[in-house]
């Protein structure tokens, strides 16, 4: 997958592109990621990506110039990538939408700054995507997040499927709990099922945990899920389970 990133501070992405699973995803070659300073479009000396509003004078505004320069130069040498803006006016992302965002090959985000964008950036804008119902200072952190959940659905980029698919939100279900060693730490014990062995026994519980921390966190997400027989299954040992306490 090719990546742009379109910012006036590409120095953010640094650390960024070196560890995790962004740095391994580049260095495996399955992710090609380019930043692309927009201060390299502007003829002025002090090199201005932004303006007063117009109206109100009130807050800076991206400039249009730069960015229509930029995006003319791409297109010289490079088929139309899908053109996200990060945007709290957008629809929320979610883990639906980095799937659907992973399959595109050539990607390009434009990250804002100040007040926002002057408009008429948004007529090369295929998609606006939000965060969160919040305001930042900038698209740079949201594009890495977004960036991150989408290189993880692209195969090859975190070494084994099954961490991916057991990711919480990937079927619509929270992850279930994660221990590690010791097995007893502070009269806290790694539940005995899960050093059992028993391959079957512990990936129903797994299943079963995850129901119910997702009913006890997010009831929305269960609500909307069309339940496998595994897990209508799994939901009628936790009712037993229930009864027998």
């Amino acid at each position: 997958m090719n990546i742009e990133v379109v910012t006036t501070i590409p120095e953010l992405f640094d650390q960024f592109m070196e560890y995790g699973v962004i740095g391994r995803g580049i260095k495996a070659g399955k992710i090609h990621l380019n930043l692309i300073n927009i201060r390299n479009y502007t003829h002025d000396l002090h090199r201005t990506t932004d303006d007063y509003a117009y109206g109100t004078g009130i807050g800076m505004v991206m400039k249009v110039e730069p960015v229509f320069e930029m995006f003319d130069e791409y297109l010289k040498n490079h088929q139309r990538p899908w053109v996200v803006y990060p945007s709290p006016q957008g629809e929320i992302f979610d883990q639906s939408k980095a799937l659907e965002l992973s399959k595109k090959t050539d990607l390009m985000f434009i990250c804002g700054r100040y007040e926002g964008v002057d408009e008429r950036i948004m007529s090369i804008v295929d998609e606006e995507i939000s965060i969160g119902d919040f305001v930042i200072s900038g698209g740079e952190i949201v594009t890495m997040a977004f960036i991150e959940a989408i290189a993880r659905m692209i195969p090859g980029v975190v070494g084994k499927a099954f961490s991916v698919e057991n990711d919480s939100f990937f079927s619509d279900l929270l992850d279930h709990a994660n221990y590690t060693r010791p097995s007893s730490y502070r009269g806290m014990d790694v539940p005995e099922i899960l050093r059992s062995g028993n391959h079957a026994k512990i990936g129903k519980y797994l299943l079963k945990d995850a129901i119910k921390r997702t009913i006890g966190k997010r009831p929305d997400l269960f609500i909307k899920r069309d339940l496998s027989v595994e897990e209508k299954a799994a939901i009628i040992e936790l009712i037993r389970e229930k009864k027998e306490c």
